[in-house]
């Protein structure tokens, strides 16, 4: 068993090698096709005429900005789409909060007084009794809700 698991193992590194080997070879072809296109544009452009070099080099570079503006297009709108998401997110943690103070208001004032006392206590008194807390059993459901998130 043993040594099936680490024949396994050698496959899996041997297909994940082969693939990231044949990602190399497509990326090192796509370079060269394109340092040939480079080249044969260079070339082309020795040929030229001092005007017509301008006019070359001024298309390739409108081509280069124009291939760069696209890029910065495509990213725009992915920022776009994580701001949509994140706005969503955002208005579901407002909802929460508003959840959350409004629970708070409906509890009654004497009771507050007294969170608000125990509180005091708690704040006056932390040195002392760390890790503990006062709570009605009926807010138990509220405490670990908060607790987790």
């Amino acid at each position: 068993p043993f040594l099936r698991l680490l024949e396994a193992q050698l496959q899996e590194q041997r297909r994940d090698y082969e693939e990231e080997v044949e990602a190399l070879r497509n990326q090192v072809d796509a370079m060269q096709e394109e340092l040939e296109k480079q080249q044969q544009a260079f070339l082309q452009s020795l040929q030229l005429s001092p005007e017509a070099q301008v006019d070359f080099g001024l298309q390739q570079e409108i081509t280069r900005l124009t291939n760069e503006n696209l890029d910065l297009k495509e990213l725009l709108e992915r920022l776009e789409k994580n701001e949509k998401k994140l706005k969503k997110q955002l208005k579901i943690y407002v909802k929460k909060v508003q959840d959350l103070e409004a629970f708070q208001a409906a509890m009654p004032a004497e009771r507050r007084q007294h969170e608000r006392n125990m509180q005091v206590a708690v704040q006056r008194k932390e040195k002392d009794f760390q890790g503990m807390l006062e709570y009605y059993k009926e807010d138990e459901p509220l405490l670990i809700r908060n607790l987790i998130t």
